[in-house]
């Protein structure tokens, strides 16, 4: 089997650029599009990552093909692993963060399990799984990588932009990054413009103009 790990990866500085917004803000600028499964959660809710995808597809309890991925992906990736949504097996854990950590990579998103999660918090590589298990893997699976992937009900292409943090995941297509910076910024700022409102005095019926749609459905308050 043949793979190929060349793919072309975003401006670095948009992807830093992208980095300065939350997962919801992102996912909701974009046309509320790119959202992970919630089941996909950070082992510690402090950790933040935003990179590349550096995509791999490994069997369930395989973690063979994780750690070629970690071997080739570039500084800055994130490696994205679809596995399955296989709950018990604890396919990454402290070992593996160190070498992920000494080749400065962004952080690990697996829809598989991880373990010595207390390692990893001390150690603060973020990495976001689908569960916590202390069951081993094998290493007998190949499979591809730098290939389109399924995880979390999305599809993430290689290149792609993987945004998390204590919220979730959201992926941002590679040619659509400095659309959906643009519409974060706008979006910050017209929330901005709602806090200020609301600490002015005006209610949230008023400011987000719901009067009317209140009305349209029937609803009457009395009181």
């Amino acid at each position: 089997m043949r793979v190929n790990t060349k793919f072309d990866r975003p401006d670095p500085a948009l992807v830093e650029q992208l980095a300065r917004f939350s997962s919801a803000t992102i996912h909701e600028a974009q046309g509320r599009l790119g959202a992970l499964s919630s089941a996909l959660k950070p082992v510690d809710p402090a950790m933040s990552l935003c990179g590349p995808a550096f995509t791999v597809r490994c069997a369930p309890r395989d973690n063979l093909m994780l750690q070629v991925a970690i071997a080739h992906a570039q500084p800055g990736d994130v490696v994205v692993v679809s596995a399955g949504e296989y709950a018990e097996a604890g396919s990454f854990g402290d070992v593996l963060a160190n070498a992920c950590q000494a080749k400065g990579l962004a952080g690990l998103v697996t829809d598989t399990g991880v373990r010595d999660t207390a390692e990893l918090r001390k150690l603060g590589f973020p990495v976001f799984s689908y569960s916590v298990s202390i069951k081993g893997t094998v290493k007998e699976t190949v499979g591809p990588l730098a290939e389109p992937i399924q995880i979390g009900g999305e599809l993430v292409r290689p290149g792609d932009v993987i945004r998390g943090d204590a919220d979730g995941l959201v992926v941002v297509r590679r040619e659509d990054l400095a659309y959906a910076i643009e519409q974060a910024r706008k979006r910050e700022e017209a929330e901005a413009a709602y806090i200020a409102a609301y600490r002015s005095g005006r209610s949230v019926i008023e400011v987000s103009n719901l009067a009317g749609v209140l009305e349209a459905k029937g609803l009457v308050i009395e009181g």
